[in-house]
């Protein structure tokens, strides 16, 4: 289908969370426009972070500390580089963000409210209300961008497609993002940023919101970007078990007040799993969770003599989610479980954000910079996407060829017709393929099959862009934990249970590399 062709002289960034919006904001005053599938703040995974945004605002803390526990939890392939960048550049962006209005939680004498979460050896985590963090900054910031003259939003519409010629990105296919599609349209501008997120939506068990599903990676995959730790996928060891879809998240904050994690006999069981018990890194969480879950043995988080009434009124969205399944967090633990949260991997970016193809930029979760390892530390997913949005705005600024203030004529888009949209069923199959065979724990076994499920699905369910984006993310994770024969981080198998010193370094992979892979195991 031949592509309406719009023209712009706007900077054209895909997604609506905090890297997208932080990086409109520092691109101003060059005009931009943001591709938004929904109304700002509807459907993006910054607007579901509870805990907050780590950095080193303590005067007895430090940048390098923060920087050590980032490569701690990393699990030895960390960049050091980019986790010194980022975690010196954290206190600036708090400031920033203080600046534009969001309301951190302030002490009496002025000064931050600080958590401890999982893996960090000093409380910086810098909150609101408890676990409103990511609601609250991203609040700010879309007042912020809504009174930004050189920011154009366009609601309603979702990124499908990049155009290549020559190993540059030439333009971006756009449809509607209504429950019927519509026929595509070119946006064709001076630059382009993919901020879209992650890739937790895949699963069946996940914490993110519902458009969340790799499509962003699989559409800058299948353009030919070079994709960086697929097989990372970090899993939240305590999504509230209540059957929604997504989960609600129950914040690692809880446990950083002093909230224990108990089974239905009533042992606390991370005592015997790790030293630092219910603070040890993410990994190691949430596999001792998925194994009481496996075992029957119902894991639960109890705060009731860590926090009794307090949780009412200090984390509002952890209440609200009990008190919709029918639970008082007061009287009850809460039951958990390991789901699908954060994705490591990504789109490869360099010191600038840049990415493999020329005039193609990526900031967030979309992204893999090297700051998280096989383990992202908890709350660097916010500060990851602030330094990397800043630093991707400073680049695409230096590489327009225009003057920042020449301005430029708003987007006038008409959407018509319809598209091809996700077989609800092909989808339904690939989520719990992803849960079941590239979840928390994997094997050689259970990776085959997923490759074989996807081959499948793609050949059968049709030819939405939307879901061959998705289904390339879901190639590339599994492709990649296939190929990764050790345990490190996120990535788990039961067939190589121990890490590999000779494996310490971060993988990188086309989807051709990917694809071809998946059809040498589809015919043996």
């Amino acid at each position: 289908m031949t592509a309406q062709t719009i023209e712009t002289g706007r900077v054209v960034i895909v997604g609506a969370g905090l890297g997208a919006l932080y990086a409109a904001l520092r691109l101003a005053p060059r005009p931009v426009v943001v591709v938004s599938p929904e109304t700002l703040g509807a459907g993006a995974s910054s607007a579901w972070a509870q805990g907050g945004v780590a950095a080193a605002m303590d005067a007895r803390d430090t940048a390098a500390s923060h920087a050590h526990d980032t490569e701690i939890a990393g699990a030895g392939i960390v960049d050091h580089d980019v986790a010194t960048r980022v975690t010196e550049a954290a206190r600036e962006h708090i400031l920033a963000l203080t600046r534009i209005g969001a309301p951190f939680d302030r002490t009496p004498e002025g000064g931050y409210v600080l958590s401890r979460e999982a893996a960090h050896s000093f409380a910086r985590v810098v909150r609101v209300r408890g676990d409103q963090a990511g609601r609250e900054i991203m609040q700010a910031l879309i007042a912020e961008v809504r009174a930004t003259p050189s920011v154009q939003i366009l609601e309603g519409a979702m990124a499908t497609g990049l155009e290549t010629e020559g190993g540059r990105v030439t333009g971006l296919r756009i449809t509607s993002s209504g429950p019927v599609g519509s026929a595509p349209i070119l946006l064709k501008g001076p630059a382009y940023l993919l901020a879209g997120g992650g890739s937790g939506g895949l699963f069946a068990l996940t914490t993110n919101p519902p458009r969340i599903r790799g499509q962003v990676i699989g559409m800058a995959a299948r353009a030919g970007a070079v994709i960086a730790d697929a097989e990372f996928v970090q899993f939240h060891p305590t999504a509230i078990d209540t059957g929604e879809d997504p989960a609600p998240l129950a914040t690692e904050a809880l446990r950083g007040e002093g909230a224990v994690l108990i089974n239905r006999d009533g042992e606390r069981f991370m005592l015997s799993v790790h030293p630092d018990a219910e603070l040890a890194p993410r990994d190691i969480v949430a596999r001792a969770i998925f194994a009481q879950s496996q075992a029957g043995l119902r894991p639960m988080l109890d705060t009731r003599a860590v926090l009794g009434k307090r949780i009412l009124t200090e984390f509002p969205a952890v209440t609200e989610a009990c008190i919709r399944a029918g639970l008082d967090p007061v009287q009850a633990p809460i039951p958990v479980a390991a789901a699908a949260h954060y994705h490591m991997g990504g789109i490869e970016a360099d010191a600038s954000g840049r990415t493999s193809l020329a005039g193609l930029w990526v900031c967030g979760e979309a992204s893999s910079t090297g700051l998280h390892g096989a383990n992202r530390l908890a709350s660097n997913g916010l500060l990851e996407a602030l330094v990397y949005a800043d630093l991707c705005a400073r680049d695409i600024d230096a590489s327009c060829r225009t003057s920042p203030d020449q301005p430029a004529a708003s987007i006038d888009v008409r959407f018509e017709g319809t598209s091809d949209q996700p077989d609800p069923g092909a989808m339904a199959e690939l989520r719990r393929t992803m849960t079941d065979c590239v979840g928390v724990v994997r094997d050689a076994t259970g990776l085959r099959h997923a490759l074989r499920t996807i081959a499948r699905l793609e050949a059968t369910a049709g030819g939405s862009a939307s879901f061959l984006n998705m289904t390339a993310t879901a190639t590339l994770i599994a492709a990649a934990a296939w190929l990764r024969e050790e345990s490190r981080g996120g990535h788990f198998r039961t067939d190589f249970p121990n890490p590999r010193p000779e494996l310490a370094h971060r993988s990188r992979m086309t989807l051709a590399d990917a694809l071809t892979l998946r059809g040498r195991l589809s015919e043996e």
